[in-house]
């Protein structure tokens, strides 16, 4: 199956003007497209997601992205959609947002040589001259066409701004100028873009003879046919200072029974193989599918920071770290993902080091102060490098290996002044790290045994992203822990 008949499987594509040429160019890795983003506030929101989505399975089929940040359509304002006017914004707001946007977007698109490109159609729309733009361009436009637009007849009786009538020619000319200077020879967008669209297609056929391709996505309705992606209290950021991951989460994980397999279909990765054995699944498998939904959209993807306490005086046997050594390290911002490094697993069971007491028994573990630490920093997950995410001694190890339990009792009354009782009371505060943070409403998970390249990301800030095998109904799973480097400011 191609990317294209991928794309028609989930019910993504809505309109094209030339399917089996638009096929044969995406299947083979031939398109270098574009989707245009105006920057109307400062975060992506979820209408966004599903062009960054489709974006990314594109690329990931070997496609180019070129992504518009719209810093100049920005001082107009898309009609699109819209009952009436969009508020007119300052150019320092326009360029606050624009900003705002690529930070965000570089987590989602891979750019860099020969990858994917962001460009800011202020670049070149701010330096054209209203009279040479009308002589260059303003025949190949038919007023009586743009009036039959659907994005302009639904605002004909509550009245159209002679400023908006201009965003279908601005929005052509971005096109028009994409394709001479960077090949781009496809436009995707929102179905609600289309004859906007088809202005840019035909403008390129018009002033250049050559042909051009657009396809629109299918829009994210609910069964009740509205917009999806707002809630009682605004839209749905993708920023989590703006919407929190506990209320993104909370978001699909609430959608409509009649809409959760669509959405899983339309703006997750998972296999449609796995996707279509949900087709049947009714009642409360629904609830489970709705978990998968929020589970995969969330992705424990997001800013985090790897903290090296390898030569700290508390990362030996039986040692103790606490917040206040992980912050006079690192700068733990809320929301974020925590990662560290203890440097014992160089004693994993795949080291010239390995030894197993030392990995899962006696390694470091966090102080009980770490649980309301992390619940204050909204921590996102914990990933460690050894066995546990809590103190081995505050786990069933302290039954299971009593001759190591008395060996940290020795310890913890040495370096502490307190028995290993009194450090971690039973039954109280019996994993702690565990059952209060895997509870709602902080639903701070663990990735433990953590190794690879961890020695490579002392003490910085990067995005982090954990990846599970495919699993349903179980308790933990083999996963993947990748950082994406070069976002110190994330």
């Amino acid at each position: 199956m191609g990317i294209y008949e991928e794309l028609q499987a989930r019910g993504l594509i809505a309109q094209v003007t030339n399917e089996p040429e638009i096929r044969e160019m995406v299947n083979n890795g031939k398109a270098t497209f574009y989707i245009g983003f105006d920057p109307t506030a400062d975060s992506l929101h979820v209408g966004h997601f599903m062009a960054l989505c489709l974006m990314k399975r594109l690329q990931m089929a070997g496609n180019r992205p070129v992504v518009l940040v719209g810093g100049g359509t920005g001082y107009i304002g898309d009609p699109s959609g819209r009952s009436d006017m969009r508020s007119m914004m300052t150019p320092e707001t326009i360029q606050h947002n624009c900003d705002c946007f690529k930070k965000q977007m570089e987590r989602f698109i891979d750019f860099g040589e020969g990858k994917a490109i962001m460009v800011n159609n202020a670049d070149w729309l701010l330096k054209l001259n209203y009279i040479e733009l009308l002589r260059e361009v303003g025949a190949c436009f038919s007023v009586n066409n743009m009036l039959r637009a659907e994005c302009y007849k639904q605002r004909m009786e509550k009245g159209l701004s002679f400023l908006e009538f201009n965003y279908m020619i601005m929005q052509s000319y971005d096109f028009y100028y994409l394709f001479q200077h960077y090949g781009c020879n496809m436009q995707f967008g929102g179905d609600d873009q289309w004859s906007n669209m088809l202005g840019g297609t035909e403008l390129i056929r018009r002033k250049l003879g050559k042909d051009a391709h657009a396809m629109t996505i299918t829009l994210l309705m609910n069964s009740e046919g509205k917009k999806m992606g707002k809630t009682a209290s605004g839209a749905v950021w993708l920023d989590p200072n703006k919407t929190s991951p506990y209320d993104f989460y909370q978001y699909w994980r609430n959608v409509g029974d009649a809409d959760v397999l669509k959405c899983i279909r339309m703006l997750t990765f998972l296999p449609l193989e796995q996707i279509d054995e949900m087709d049947t699944w009714q009642g409360s498998q629904l609830n489970t599918a709705k978990e998968i939904l929020a589970f995969e959209l969330t992705k424990l993807v997001r800013p985090g920071v790897v903290v090296d306490l390898t030569d700290a005086p508390c990362c030996e046997d039986f040692g103790i770290y606490t917040p206040e050594m992980i912050e006079e390290r690192v700068e733990v911002r809320e929301g974020d993902i925590l990662i560290i490094n203890t440097g014992y697993h160089k004693y994993g069971w795949d080291s010239p080091e390995a030894d197993e007491q030392r990995y899962m028994v006696r390694h470091p573990g966090p102080s009980l102060s770490f649980v309301k630490w992390c619940q204050d920093k909204k921590i996102a997950w914990i990933g460690v490098d050894c066995g546990s995410a809590d103190h081995p001694m505050n786990t069933k190890i302290r039954d299971w290996c009593p001759m190591d339990a008395a060996k940290c009792d020795k310890y913890m009354q040495e370096k502490y002044g307190k028995t290993l009782q009194e450090m971690y009371p039973w039954p109280e505060q019996y994993q702690a790290m565990h059952i209060q943070l895997f509870c709602q409403p902080y639903e701070c998970i663990h990735a433990e045994c953590l190794g690879g390249d961890i020695d490579q990301l002392s003490n910085k800030r990067c995005v982090i992203g954990c990846f599970p095998w495919r699993l349903v109904g179980g308790e933990s799973c083999i996963s993947r822990i990748v950082a994406f480097t070069g976002f110190e400011d994330a």
